[in-house]
This record gives structure tokens, C-alpha cells and sequence, in this order.
């Protein structure tokens, strides 16, 4: 029998599995601690030139003066910014001290941070792009982890990985809180990110691998359940705590309770069989049946290597990331979802890390924003037995029609503004759930692995170019909006191309693609490593 039909024997989704499932996703909560803490940490403050203080004051701002240079605003004028609200106590006028330098150094508002990256090495006006530059570097170190890890982890293992990805993470996140400099600062992140990759991938794996055909989507929703709920919380941290350290500090040192992991974590029986293990797999095989209420005997379970699926496995291993853009079809489908990869992750992040640009409170934005989390990946559970292609179509033109729509709302309306970017958030990340299960079945099986491993590299390419695209302020304020609305109708419309697989049988070669896009032949979700032993040659069961 191959291994899924041992878990149907086991439990698929028995205690063993759901305790796992508690260890895999306590850790998504600081996963998205780390992944959007720079909204707080990074914040850019109301702030004003000493310089530009008027003589008489004691060297420092008159009472009721105007922090009047604002995040996203020109360093080159004095204007209304969020603290407009104070009395105006001398009149706003050019002036040139801040069009290069500010000589006197930079005075910042304290009325809501106490302090952040920005206010401690002035990542103002001229030195505004190193903290954007920083968050991209942070993306890039999640692309290296996930080149990184995801071969570290077929050699080494899926647990191996994990407990080596939340050992650094807790110590170069504790790192991160006591950077001496920026570029320290960033260095530390970069290897936090890579962190997050090495966790995230491999939990997921790990947790597939031991879990049932029937109940993998399943889930997987709840693990971004857990990460949405990070989400929320971290607004409730983040409002505790004003100053970016404490809170760096904050989110990083419980990492280290994630030591007792080393006792509690399984490694992958699947991994252990596909590597030669067979013994301590059929060990763990046996505890999870324990624990599942489905105790084995050594005759319930026999398992072998088939040379079929051997030749097949050789097979497999013909193909390399060229072929998914040799042919025709397969070239189109291909390009199609490694863009929609590319546009999901793009504007998350895009909206996720700039919520202070719609105008309402952060910390109830952020709130907003991760409760928005839930409702969009549970959604797709109904709309994806539908359609498909209907669904991730239908989820980027709402989210890119919204994400339009804020750019004609008016300052003063910023509610509005907020619930926009909420339903733009709120169909991103519907879409961004289905682009995983779409690809899935798009691909054939004899390229499968590659294509959702190029898809992931656009993804990443995504989040490091999304921080990027907020210096496109400088020559309209509007134009973010406008490339984080433009570019997802672009991919519902180009998603029209693609193939519907909703009910359909999955392709199993490219043939399979470039005649009919999907297999007619046979239902088969993926060639399996191993199949019912013959009972005449004891010599191969495990």
C-alpha cells in the first residue's frame, strides 16, 4: 500500500495529527509578528528640522508648534501634517534647509511612537528610501530562505529545519532589538527572513505529509487562520508597546520557548521512507496509529519500493524548469501563473506594510486588516468547488477595482479610503489562497515541483519589489495605489487564458497540456513513491 492509504489505515486526521497541528501553528503567530512588525517599528513620525525652530525658544519648538513635514509629504516645504490639529504658531514657509540636509538634526512627534527605526537614524527626505530599501532586503532574505531551506530540508529533513529555522529566528530577532546601526539592523533582518522561510515551508510540508488526502485543505486553512490571528494580535502588542526595541524584543524572545520542540516535533515518515529509513518511519507510523486509537500490528502494514515507480521517479527527474516554458500551452499557462504569483504577493504586501498611508488610526488598521484574513481564506473553501478560474478571477477584480477606487477619495474621507483598501486586502488574499491550489492542478505532474517552486520565486519577487513601489510618491502620490489596482485586473484578465480544473482530472504530462490542457485519460493527483507490496517477496517489505 502507498502512504496515503497507511494513514487512511492510521487516522488521517487523528490525535497525532491535530497535536501536530498545534506545534505547527503556534509559530505562525510570531511568523506574522516578524513579517509585519516594520508597520510599527519602521513607522516615519511627523517631524520637523531643528534648524528650522525660531530663535528664543531654548532650543526647541514653541509651544503649539506644527509638526508640519509628514510621512509620504515633501521635505522641501513646510506643511499640514497629521498633528494638524495644533495651533499654528508661525506662519509655513519654504525654506531650503531641508531640501538636502538638515544640519540642526530632526525633531520628531512623540504623540504616538515613542520611538522607531525612522526617528532613531532619521530615515527622512534624503535618507526616506534606506528604510523601503530595508523592508525589500527583509523580502529578499525570505527568497534565500526558500532556495536555502528547501534543499536543506529534502537532505536534512523537514524537523531538522524547523528547529534550526526557530532557534535563529528567536536569536537574530532578539539581535534585531539591539542593532547598533541601520545597516546592522537590516543585516539581522535579512537573516529573520530567511528564518520565516525555513519554518513556513517546512511546516507546511511536514504537516502535509502527515495528514490525509481528504483533510489537507482543511488544514491548511487553519494554519493561516493561525497566522491572520498574529496578525490582529500584533496590533494589540504594538499598542502596548511605543518603543521599536521593546517591541522587537518583545516578539522575538519567546521564540526561545520553542526549544521544547526538540522533544515534541515528529519528523516526516514520508521523508524517512523516500530516504531510506524504513525502520524508524514504520516506528513512527506505529506511535501515530497508537495515539490515533488504531494500534498496529507487523502484518497490518506492508510497504515496499516499487521499481515501477522507481522508473517513473527517473522519469520525473528528466524534466527541469525549461520545459514549463518549451511548448506552447504549456509556455502560456506557465507565464500566466508565475505573473499571478508575482501580483498577489505584490499587493499584499504592498497594503499590509503601508497602512499608515490611509489615513486612520495604525493600530486599528492593523486590527482591521488581520480580521479581513479570516473571511477571505475561509470564502474560498465555498467558491473554489465552483469554479476555479471564476474564483481567482473574480477575487483579483475586486481587489484591484479597490485598490483604484481609493485614489478618487478625498483626505477627509479617510474611513472610506480604509474600507476600500480593506476589500482590496479582502480579495488579494482570497486570490493569494487559490493561486496555490490553481497552480497545483495546472501543472502537469512530471513538472509539478518546478512550477510551484518558480511560482514561489515570483511570489518572492513580489514581496521584495513591493516596498519598492511606495517611492513611486515621489513623483505622484497617488501612483501606489494605481500599480497595486493596475496590475491585479491585468491578472484577472489574463487568468480568462487559463484552463478550468475545478472537477477535472489532473494532467500528468505536458502532452496532457498541450492537447486539452487537462488530462482525459486518468484522475491522478500525483505519481506515488510506493504501492502495495507483492506478497510473494517478503524480502522488500519494510
Amino acid at each position: 500500500m502507498n502512504f496515503d492509504e497507511v494513514l487512511d489505515r492510521i487516522g488521517g486526521f487523528g490525535r497525532f495529527q491535530k497535536t501536530l497541528y498545534v506545534w505547527i501553528c503556534l509559530p505562525q503567530i510570531f511568523l506574522a509578528f516578524h513579517m509585519l512588525v516594520s508597520v510599527f517599528t519602521g513607522a516615519v513620525p511627523p517631524h520637523l528640522c531643528r534648524s528650522a525652530w525660531p530663535p528664543g525658544d531654548g532650543g526647541g519648538p514653541r509651544l503649539g508648534f506644527n509638526f508640519s513635514i509628514a510621512p509620504g509629504e515633501s521635505c522641501t516645504s513646510f506643511q499640514d501634517g497629521p498633528l494638524s490639529q495644533l495651533n499654528h504658531s508661525l506662519p509655513i514657509t519654504e525654506h531650503s534647509s531641508t531640501s538636502n540636509s538638515c544640519t540642526g538634526g530632526w525633531e520628531f512627534s512623540k504623540e504616538v511612537f515613542l520611538s522607531t527605526t525612522v526617528t532613531e537614524w532619521d530615515l527622512v527626505c534624503e535618507n526616506a528610501t534606506l528604510n523601503n530599501i530595508g523592508s525589500s532586503i527583509y523580502m529578499f532574505g525570505l527568497l534565500v530562505g526558500a532556495v536555502l531551506f528547501g534543499t536543506l530540508s529534502d537532505k536534512y529533513g523537514r524537523r531538522m529545519i524547523i528547529l534550526i529555522g526557530l532557534a535563529a529566528q528567536a536569536i537574530f530577532g532578539v539581535g534585531v532589538a539591539f542593532a547598533p546601526n541601520f545597516y546592522i539592523y537590516v543585516l539581522l533582518r535579512f537573516v529573520v527572513g530567511m528564518t520565516i522561510s525555513a519554518v513556513i515551508m517546512n511546516a507546511f510540508v511536514l504537516g502535509t505529509e502527515w495528514t490525509g488526502p481528504k483533510k489537507r485543505m482543511l488544514a491548511g486553512v487553519i494554519t493561516d487562520y493561525f497566522f491572520g490571528f498574529g496578525y490582529i494580535l500584533l496590533a494589540g502588542v504594538a499598542y502596548l508597546i511605543r518603543d521599536w526595541r521593546k517591541l522587537q524584543l518583545a516578539i522575538s524572545a519567546p521564540g526561545f520557548l520553542f526549544l521544547f520542540y526538540i522533544w515534541v516535533l515528529p519528523k516526516s515518515a514520508r521523508w524517512l521512507m523516500a530516504n531510506n529509513k524504513h525502520e524508524e518511519a514504520l516506528d513512527l507510523i506505529r506511535k501515530a496509529a497508537l495515539i490515533n486509537g488504531k494500534p498496529l500490528v507487523d502484518d497490518d502494514i506492508e510497504l515496499c519500493q516499487s521499481p515501477k515507480n522507481s522508473e517513473k521517479l527517473q522519469e520525473l527527474r528528466k524534466y527541469t524548469v525549461i520545459d514549463l516554458v518549451r511548448t506552447p500551452r504549456m509556455r502560456k499557462q506557465s507565464l500566466i501563473l508565475f505573473y499571478l504569483w508575482f501580483v498577489n504577493v505584490l499587493v499584499y504586501y504592498g497594503l499590509s506594510l503601508n497602512i499608515s498611508d490611509f489615513g486612520m488610526n495604525i493600530y486599528l488598521t492593523q486590527m482591521i486588516f488581520g480580521l479581513v484574513e479570516m473571511p477571505a481564506r475561509t470564502i474560498t473553501l465555498f467558491t473554489l468547488n465552483r469554479s476555479r478560474r471564476i474564483s481567482q478571477l473574480a477575487f483579483l477584480a475586486v481587489g484591484g477595482l479597490a485598490c483604484l477606487l481609493t485614489i478618487f477619495i478625498p483626505d477627509d474621507l479617510s474611513i472610506v479610503r480604509t474600507v476600500l483598501a480593506m476589500v482590496g486586502k479582502f480579495g488579494i488574499t482570497a486570490s493569494l489562497s487559490i493561486v496555490y491550489i490553481y497552480s497545483a492542478e495546472v501543472f502537469p505532474t512530471v513538472i509539478r515541483q518546478n512550477g510551484i517552486g518558480m511560482g514561489s520565486m515570483c511570489a518572492r519577487a513580489g514581496g521584495v519589489i513591493a516596498p519598492i513601489i511606495y517611492l513611486l510618491r515621489n513623483i505622484s502620490r497617488h501612483a501606489p495605489m494605481v500599480v497595486f489596482g493596475l496590475c491585479p485586473l491585468v491578472g484577472a484578465a489574463l487568468t480568462m487564458f487559463l484552463p478550468e480544473t475545478a472537477h477535472k482530472p489532473l494532467p500528468d504530462t505536458i502532452e496532457d497540456v498541450e492537447r486539452t490542457g487537462v488530462s482525459t485519460t486518468a484522475e491522478k493527483s500525483q505519481h506515488t513513491l510506493y504501492e502495495e507490496c507483492p506478497k510473494q517477496n517478503p524480502d522488500s517489505i519494510l
